[in-house]
Formats: structure tokens, sequence, C-alpha cells
């Protein structure tokens, strides 16, 4: 699945993924490939992603919103 995580300023973060941990505001969730659409609010935390080549990735956000959509995530991060 593709995933976008942009900031107000720049895009931090565009490719293909296996893989997103997301900060909710209830806590951690994961998002698979064909995983229903989904908008949630996230707090300030650490975005875990898994590259196509099984490597994992780290970001820190302080909070923002998820979008699940056909195939893609994006994240608005502040």
């Amino acid at each position: 699945m593709k995933l976008e995580i942009r900031t107000p300023d720049k895009s931090v973060y565009t490719g293909e993924v296996t893989l997103v941990q997301l900060p909710g505001i209830d806590g951690l969730f994961e998002i698979l490939e064909h995983h229903a659409p989904l908008v949630a609010a996230l707090q300030k935390g650490r975005v875990k992603i898994q590259g196509q080549d099984g490597q994992f990735q780290y970001f820190e956000i302080n909070g923002g919103v998820a979008e699940v959509l056909q195939g893609k995530v994006l994240v608005l991060a502040e």
C-alpha cells in the first residue's frame, strides 16, 4: 500500500509499505494491506512503518489525522 506522511511544511515520507503503526488518541493501531476505509485522530507519538524490504523506520509526530482509503494511507502530522 502507498503511504504519505505530510507536515504543514513538507512531505516527510512517500513510498510503498506493508505495515503502518500509528499513535491514535485511544492507543496504538496498525494498518495492513486491504484495510477498511478509516479516518482517525492521532496523538503525539511514534509512527512505525515497515517497507517492502522488511526494514522498519520510525517518525515522531505531535498529533494529526490519518486517512485510509483505497490502498493509500495519508498521515497529516503536526
